[in-house]
């Protein structure tokens, strides 16, 4: 196989210093990834040095380093290795010929990226190219970039933001073919004054679009004229999806499939296409939406992406599924516990209500980043419980307590709860009443730690 990067080609993009030539197959700046032949970069932080870590990369078979400081191992010496990254990512994208699409929005945002990856890699042969995890930010967007072969057909990258002007930075690195925004709802909204203001901020992504690059948002939004108004200024072409028959990629009909997820018709600009979406809920059939509106756009292989909805797997922490031994029966574990906001709960809740299972039990993180609302958010999940018939609730977190007072009145959510402080009080709490049959959702922003929950499950520690 070639190169990913070869010493000349880094140093031609950071402008840094070789020690030596050396070649590179893969690109981190976390020491604990570094595998055989890939280039460290040693970024540093607030509280971290990634200097400190060059002995232990080294011997985990890095082939060099993006240093700014003097080391004894083979490195290209940089006066800041961050600017570097962002240089390297820039290179990235100038030398590519794929098709990049870039994905934003309040919730959704890594499902879709997982779902096109599936959708095309599997009609390109394996030369789709998408980042990795939740790399998001401004340190994993130029990452994820510059981990980009030079020979992929398509690139799919995440963007995420809780500020204004952060979309703006990230997209003008990416320079996406084609934008999405999957929803607008309130996440982060802490940082901002409503949720109108978090449309405007994600619009921000439509800044960077190729000439003629083509935007992607939901007519079924409340917020689509703010989204619209911002992509015809940058778009060469705005696509809408949703299940508003206006919308131009809609659903006609859709029903349950026997898998769990649903069996769906829809329309698109160039005509219809039924297929099956082994993810469960209707946030998934909308995600299937503006899946099927990109893949048109960059001219991917609508058939080749049907056959990938259908088999597309849950993700952890983000809606996988796990059937577990317990109390001499089995116990369904729904994993949502990487991340939380308002609309992602109660979406969530909703499904959890369609579930199969002897009862519905709920272990509700805290949702972080909410601002002066986070009291109204947080109790008005009351009603999602309450049509989703949920049996029993345990709530884990500060942020929660308004949430109990409101069940302790009785008119509304399960009448049986509990609340407490952390993920290990809230397990011990679960494994104390669950039982064989029951169906779990554990759900919360990343913060609250309730992945161990659902690790501790899946481990057979009960």
């Amino acid at each position: 196989m070639s190169a990913l990067w070869t010493a000349a080609e880094l140093v031609a993009a950071t402008g840094g210093k070789p020690s030596a030539d050396f070649n590179c197959g893969g690109v981190a700046f976390d020491s604990r990834e570094i595998g055989q032949g890939d280039l460290f970069f040693a970024l540093k932080g607030e509280e971290s040095d990634g200097h400190k870590f060059l002995a232990q990369t080294f011997q985990n078979g890095a082939a060099g380093a993006i240093v700014s400081e003097p080391t004894p191992h083979d490195h290209i010496l940089v006066s800041d290795t961050m600017q570097a990254l962002n240089a390297l990512g820039a290179a990235a994208r100038k030398r590519s010929d794929a098709k990049i699409i870039g994905v934003t929005g309040s919730a959704g945002k890594t499902g879709t990226k997982e779902a096109l990856y599936a959708a095309l890699d599997r009609s390109s042969r394996g030369h789709a190219h998408r980042s990795v995890k939740s790399y998001n930010n401004h340190v994993g967007v130029p990452l994820s970039l510059s981990r980009m072969p030079a020979s992929s057909k398509f690139g799919i990258f995440e963007m995420g933001m809780n500020h204004p002007g952060e979309l703006r930075e990230l997209t003008a690195l990416v320079r996406p073919d084609v934008a999405i925004v999957t929803t607008i709802a309130p996440a982060h909204i802490g940082f901002f004054k409503d949720e109108n203001e978090i449309a405007v901020a994600k619009a921000e992504i439509f800044e960077g679009l190729t000439e003629d690059g083509t935007a992607i948002i939901p007519l079924d939004s409340p917020y689509c004229p703010v989204l619209k108004s911002a992509a015809d200024r940058f778009a060469g072409k705005t696509v809408t999806f949703g299940f508003d028959k206006n919308a131009d990629v809609h659903v006609v009909d859709f029903v349950k499939s026997p898998c769990g997820g649903s069996l769906i018709t829809a329309k698109l600009p160039s005509g219809s296409i039924c297929y099956t979406l082994s993810q469960p809920g209707k946030h998934w059939i909308a995600n299937s939406l503006a899946v099927l509106a990109a893949v048109e756009a960059v001219g991917g292989d609508l058939a080749a992406a049907g056959l990938a909805l259908a088999e597309l797997g849950g993700l952890a922490g983000r809606g996988a599924r796990h059937k577990v031994q317990f109390g001499g029966g089995d116990v369904n574990v729904i994993d949502e516990s990487y991340n939380a906001n308002p609309a992602s709960m109660a979406a969530t809740i909703g499904e959890l209500g369609n579930s199969e299972g002897s009862r519905r039990l709920v272990v509700l993180g805290a949702m972080k980043e909410l601002g002066e609302q986070s009291d109204r958010y947080h109790s008005e999940l009351a009603a999602p419980m309450a049509a989703a018939n949920v049996d029993y609730a345990i709530l884990v977190g500060k942020e929660m307590q308004i949430l109990a007072e409101k069940l302790k009145e009785g008119l509304e959510g399960p009448r049986k709860f509990d609340h407490c402080s952390d993920a290990k009080e809230a397990s011990d709490l679960l494994l104390q009443h669950l039982r064989a049959g029951d169906t779990v959702l554990v759900k919360g922003s990343n913060s609250m730690g309730l992945s161990a929950i659902v690790n501790t499950m899946l481990r057979g520690e009960n």
